[in-house]
């Protein structure tokens, strides 16, 4: 039944009742799902709407609040400045991609570590995975682009001084 998508349902008094196993549960139950590859949506108990990403975002607030700093303040401002912006729209599913990206990164540099302990070297790998992070970012806002990418990149070099015309003596 890992296949299916497990009903939480939300009701007013804050409780969190599975469907599937008719039961209540906690946000750290939510979090062990996660963890757990379980998928799941929580739907308000009365008007059925989707409180799936309240719940996750509350989940990843008492993460951070138990001293699990796992996203950086910088971050999380820049999160923040892109609500209500022209790119809000697109920042999801680069994060998305962004997030798979890593995690297949993670996998390999995982292996690699283990298969070459005397010789790892977590600073190449993590210049690897930041070279393939711009690679993608620079693929998903290119298709966003409607300008050549490398008429961006000429118009930014500095222009070559003027030639001086022949025969011209000025000093």
């Amino acid at each position: 039944m890992q296949n299916s998508i497990v009903t939480i349902k939300k009701y007013t008094n804050r409780r969190l009742y599975d469907t599937h196993t008719s039961s209540y549960i906690t946000l750290e139950d939510l979090c062990n799902m996660v963890k757990a590859g379980t998928e799941f949506i929580v739907v308000d108990a009365k008007s059925g709407e989707d409180l799936t990403r309240q719940a996750l975002t509350q989940i990843i607030f008492d993460q951070e609040s138990k001293g699990y700093s796992l996203l950086p303040i910088k971050f999380l401002r820049n999160i923040i400045s892109f609500y209500g912006g022209k790119m809000q729209k697109f920042l999801p599913s680069y994060l998305d991609a962004s997030m798979e990206n890593f995690l297949v990164n993670q996998d390999k540099v995982f292996d690699y570590f283990t298969n070459n302990k005397s010789t790892f070297s977590p600073f190449t790998q993590l210049e690897e995975i930041g070279k393939q992070n711009m690679a993608l970012f620079n693929r998903a806002f290119s298709m966003f682009n409607p300008f050549d990418a490398s008429a961006k990149e000429e118009a930014a070099e500095p222009a070559p001084p003027p030639r001086k015309a022949a025969g011209s003596n000025k000093k």
